[in-house]
């Protein structure tokens, strides 16, 4: 049987059965249709009934890579174990995979994740009436538009906003570069800082090339980039350790928890796991946009 009609069968138990409300049985159908397309990614040819804990955990670690907090990772395996039980209630399988499944020890404590308002927050945290909030409004929202490490944003370059076909050609970890979409949100607020604040600074030679540079027409460091996110955090009111990776991250868990498919949100992070270097697979640039569209919140 495949793997989709048990995820139908699971699906019909769980609604009516269990009763659950619609968005717990989205979510619970969720987790159990992204270990399938993990299972596929890595050239797993198992179907749920077969499915033994090294695959389960392979997927918790590859999870972990993609930087999900603790808390999604703990949500996940419930859905996973709930899956599992089902399976088990309805015969299909003797023993239970998922009995021993536990969440990784992480070795650093992961950024809290932002929540949808909170993004809000901050951005309406920025004065826009001074050249450098409209260049931090245009940052923040690239930065969480696309998902950027915060070493890709300060070395973006103008050249690289490809307008017509909403796209950043960036420069990432050891020199490889990647089309990640950008939301229409993040170009309106480019084009204004471009049009209104860039084109006025006395830019110094050799940083002609740099899309975001600070008030004496230099490129931005990554400490500047720390500053202007923690005071608007700070005006916020948001008491949380917020970096520019918590955008990155918030970015990736927004995507997921939205439905995007695994493969999509990985080739936008530009990230390799150790599970599934093999087997990275680039996707076409029309599909890459329409997750985007179908599950950003500031698409």
């Amino acid at each position: 049987m495949a793997w989709e009609i048990y995820i139908q069968e699971y699906e019909n138990y769980l609604r009516l059965e269990r009763s659950l409300s619609a968005n717990s049985v989205d979510a619970y159908v969720r987790d159990a249709e992204k270990l399938h397309q993990f299972l596929e990614m890595t050239k797993r040819d198992v179907p749920p009934t077969k499915v033994a804990l090294i695959e389960l955990q392979d997927f918790i670690e590859y999870i972990n890579e993609l930087g999900f907090s603790a808390f999604t990772q703990a949500r996940m395996i419930s859905g996973l174990k709930s899956f599992f039980r089902f399976l088990l209630y309805t015969n299909e399988i003797e023993a239970d995979p998922s009995l021993l499944l536990e969440a990784p020890k992480l070795g650093r404590k992961l950024p809290d994740t932002l929540s949808i308002e909170e993004i809000d927050s901050i951005l309406g945290a920025i004065d826009h009436s001074t050249p450098e909030g409209m260049r931090n409004r245009a940052m923040l929202e690239t930065l969480y538009s696309s998902g950027l490490r915060v070493s890709e944003l300060i070395g973006l370059k103008k050249a690289n906003v490809l307008w017509e076909v909403g796209f950043l050609r960036v420069l990432g970890k050891g020199s490889k570069e990647r089309l990640v979409p950008i939301g229409r949100e993040a170009m309106k607020f480019i084009r204004m800082y471009e049009e209104e604040v860039r084109v006025h600074l006395d830019i110094k030679l050799g940083h002609e090339g740099f899309l975001f540079l600070n008030r004496r027409g230099a490129q931005l460091s990554r400490q500047m980039v720390f500053i202007v996110i923690k005071d608007l955090v700070a005006k916020a009111g948001i008491q949380k350790k917020i970096s520019p990776h918590t955008f990155r991250h918030s970015f990736a868990t927004h995507l997921i928890e939205g439905g995007a498919d695994l493969r999509a949100v990985q080739e936008m992070l530009g990230h390799e796991s150790i599970t599934t270097t093999e087997i990275y697979t680039h996707l076409d640039r029309d599909y890459l946009r329409q997750i985007i569209q179908d599950f950003h919140p500031r698409s």
